[in-house]
């Protein structure tokens, strides 16, 4: 005999790692949130400031083109599953005009008076309507929202 030795052939079972592969793609499809898709869409004007919103306590007022208001909002909401009353969250969507938006934000802050107002109003909204909804939320005292803008690319 040579000195030749044989070689084993080694093998690796590849299932458990194809199986914990699935695994943790599926937790993280489970596990993520994804941005709420608005109430309409709306093509906003463009400015240089930037500021980072909260991921929770924000009403949406939104203007469409066509001079739409939306009120959008969740809320917490409790139902029953199997004679038990669980609490969720419910996302309210609520149409509205210029006499009747700040009863709609104040019902939508209900207790919750740190909630955020943001106005997310379509480049080709009148500027009447504009003005018609941030006068009514004066008189009724909700001084205090933002209006989101696109952020505008400097060229250099």
């Amino acid at each position: 005999m040579s000195g030749k030795k044989r070689r084993v052939a080694i093998r690796i079972d590849m299932t458990p790692m194809v199986d914990i592969a699935f695994l943790l793609l599926i937790f993280y499809m489970a596990t993520t949130t994804f941005k709420p898709p608005e109430a309409r869409a709306v093509e906003l004007p463009s400015s240089h400031s930037m500021i980072e919103l909260p991921g929770k306590d924000i009403i949406n007022i939104t203007v469409t083109k066509y001079d739409s208001i939306y009120v959008d909002y969740i809320q917490i909401v409790k139902i029953e599953i199997e004679g038990r009353e669980v609490e969720t969250t419910a996302r309210i969507v609520r149409t509205c005009d210029k006499w009747n938006v700040s009863e709609e934000i104040n019902r939508a802050r209900g207790k919750n008076f740190r909630a955020l107002i943001v106005i997310k109003a379509d480049k080709r909204a009148s500027f009447g309507i504009m003005d018609d909804v941030m006068s009514s939320m004066q008189k009724n005292n909700l001084q205090r929202f933002l209006i989101i803008t696109d952020q505008e690319i400097d060229e250099a």
